[in-house]
């Protein structure tokens, strides 16, 4: 039997001095059964570092292997952001860089990796790719912290 999925909720002030960005967010996220924590840790730091209106979780979740993370909507229809968490596959990532004006990529996992892995594979527009890593034990750290109600 499947564990049953875990819904967390962030608190969080936001203080973005360089962007002069000053907001509450508030927002409630479902760890999917199969997801682990680091995973479920760096969606949250993810989606608080691209606070910005219109951004949206993914509607099927995880469930949805061809949907971005996250993403953000451009005004002409497209997608002005697509942000991925984890460790996406390349076919993804060039299918993204196709399609978003910026493509941006949260990892808890080896970053020089996947950045030789997007240069092997040709992705599209690979070296505007932004990839950003999380160190594992800062990830350990903020999941001992963690409750169901985060502030």
């Amino acid at each position: 039997m499947a564990s049953p999925t875990a819904l967390y909720r962030f608190r969080i002030e936001l203080a973005d001095i360089d962007h002069s960005r000053y907001e509450s967010l508030d927002f409630r996220i479902a760890q999917h059964p199969s997801e682990t924590l680091p995973f479920l840790l760096t969606r949250v730091l993810a989606f608080s570092l691209n606070a910005q209106d219109g951004l949206e979780f993914s509607a099927g979740g995880l469930s949805d292997p061809d949907a971005p993370c996250m993403s953000v909507a451009s005004g002409r229809g497209g997608t002005a952001l697509w942000i991925e968490v984890g460790n996406p596959s390349t076919r993804k990532l060039h299918k993204a860089a196709k399609a978003a004006e910026l493509v941006r990529v949260y990892t808890y996992k080896n970053a020089d990796l996947l950045l030789r892995e997007m240069m092997n594979d040709q992705v599209h527009k690979a070296d505007t790719i932004d990839v950003f890593s999380f160190r594992s034990d800062f990830l350990s750290a903020l999941g001992d912290w963690l409750e169901r109600e985060n502030r």
